[in-house]
C-alpha cells in the first residue's frame, strides 16, 4: 500500500511528485511549502510547490486529510467518508459530467482508512464557496439541476451501478448521533427553535427509524447525498459539487430537494422550487431517465424537507463559537431549513408517508 501523508506536514518533494506524475507526465518538484492548515470536519491544507519541472501542475494545491486529532481522527474513520470520497475521485469522477474540483492525487487505505486529496486550489482559481448566507443563484441552480439529473440518470440501472460504482451502497442504519443531539436541542435551546422545526425534530427523536425507512423510498440511483451551500462551490456563475464523503445509492429525490431547500436563498425558494422541480423532471426526461411524475417528485419533496431536523443537529446544539464566519454560516443553515420544515409541512408530509 502507498504511503499516505497523516498531516499536511508530511507531503514532501519526493512523495508529491510520484503522486502528480500520473496527471502531469514530466513533473519534478524541488520543495513544498505549507501556506495554511485548518482542522475543520477534516484536516484543510494549501501548499505551494516549487517546481524543477512544473509540466502544467499548478503552483498552489489544496489538501484534504483526516484530521489530527486522536479522538476526531477515529470518529472521521469510522464514518467511512473520506474512503467514500477518494473513491469517488478515483473511479467515479472522471467518467461523471458534472463540475467538480479538479483532483491530482486521490489515495485511500481501506484498512486504517487513511485518504488524501491533493486537489484544485479554488480560492486561486477563481472559484468561490459560499459563507453560508450567499446562497445559489435561480439560473445557475437551473444548471446545476441538470447536472445532478446527468449523474442520477447514468447510474439509475443496477447492472451499470454495480458495474461501475459497486462500493456505493445504501444508507447505513441510523445512529443515535442525530437523536441525542437533537434532544438537546430541544430540552436546552427550544426558545431558538422555531415552533415546526421543534415538532419536526421531536417526531425524528420518537420515530427515526419510520422516518429513515420513509426517506429510502423512491428509484435508486447515485446520490451526492449533502447537496447544501457550504458543499457548493460558484464557478464562474456553474456550481461545483465538492465533499463526497456521504456518496449513497438512494433516491434522487432526496438530492434534488435537498439541494434545492438549502442552496437557494429562503425567498428564491419559495418562488421558484416548483418550477425547478419540473425543469429537473423534463432533464431527467430528456436524458432518457425512468419517468417520475410530479405528484411523486411534490411529495418527495415535502417528505425529504423534514430530514432537515437531523440534517441540523449539530447547529442545534448551539455550541460555542467564537470563529464568526461558522457561526453565520451556521445561523444561515438553520434558517434555510427552518423555514423550509415550516413552509413544506414537512411533519404532515412524513408522517403519512411513514404511516405514523
Amino acid at each position: 500500500m502507498p504511503f499516505i501523508p497523516e498531516t499536511a506536514l508530511e507531503i514532501d518533494p519526493v512523495w508529491l511528485e510520484e503522486g502528480l506524475s500520473a496527471a502531469f507526465p514530466g513533473v519534478r518538484v524541488r520543495n513544498v511549502e505549507l501556506l495554511e492548515r485548518h482542522e475543520v470536519t477534516n484536516s484543510h491544507a494549501r501548499i505551494s510547490v516549487d517546481y524543477r519541472d512544473a509540466a502544467g501542475a499548478p503552483e498552489i494545491l489544496f489538501c484534504k486529510l483526516l484530521p489530527t486529532d486522536p479522538e476526531h481522527r477515529a470518529a472521521i474513520v469510522a464514518t467511512g467518508m473520506g474512503l467514500q470520497e477518494a473513491r469517488f475521485y478515483e473511479r467515479l469522477a472522471p467518467n461523471v459530467d458534472i463540475r467538480v474540483p479538479e483532483v491530482h492525487v486521490a489515495r485511500s487505505d481501506p484498512e486504517s482508512g487513511a485518504f488524501i486529496l491533493v486537489m484544485q486550489d479554488l480560492v486561486t482559481t477563481g472559484c468561490t464557496v459560499s459563507d453560508g448566507a450567499e446562497s445559489v443563484s435561480v439560473d445557475a441552480a437551473s444548471v446545476a439541476l441538470e447536472d445532478l439529473a446527468r449523474l442520477h440518470v447514468r447510474f439509475e440501472d443496477p447492472a451499470r451501478r454495480n458495474a461501475e460504482a459497486p462500493w456505493v451502497q445504501p444508507p447505513a442504519p441510523a445512529s443515535d448521533y442525530g437523536t441525542v443531539r437533537l434532544q438537546y436541542g430541544l430540552d436546552h435551546h427550544r426558545d431558538r427553535l422555531t415552533p415546526a422545526f421543534a415538532t419536526m425534530a421531536e417526531l425524528y427523536v420518537a420515530e427515526r427509524d419510520a422516518l429513515h425507512a420513509a426517506w429510502a423510498e423512491g428509484p435508486t440511483t447515485v446520490i451526492h447525498g449533502d447537496a447544501h451551500i457550504g458543499n457548493l462551490f460558484n464557478d464562474d456563475g456553474r456550481v461545483g459539487f465538492l465533499d463526497w464523503g456521504i456518496i449513497q445509492a438512494s433516491t434522487p429525490l432526496r438530492d434534488v430537494g435537498y439541494f434545492l431547500c438549502m442552496s437557494l436563498s429562503i425567498e428564491d425558494r419559495r418562488a421558484h422550487e416548483r418550477a425547478l422541480w419540473r425543469h429537473y423532471l423534463d432533464a431527467r426526461k430528456a436524458m432518457g431517465g425512468a419517468p417520475v411524475d410530479w405528484d411523486e417528485a411534490w411529495t418527495a419533496h415535502r417528505v425529504h424537507a423534514s430530514y432537515l431536523a437531523p440534517a441540523s443537529c449539530q447547529i442545534v446544539t448551539f455550541p460555542e463559537v467564537t470563529n464568526e464566519p461558522r457561526q453565520r454560516f451556521a445561523d444561515a443553515f438553520l434558517a434555510r431549513a427552518s423555514a423550509a420544515i415550516e413552509d413544506l409541512e414537512a411533519h404532515a408530509a412524513v408522517s403519512a408517508a411513514a404511516g405514523l
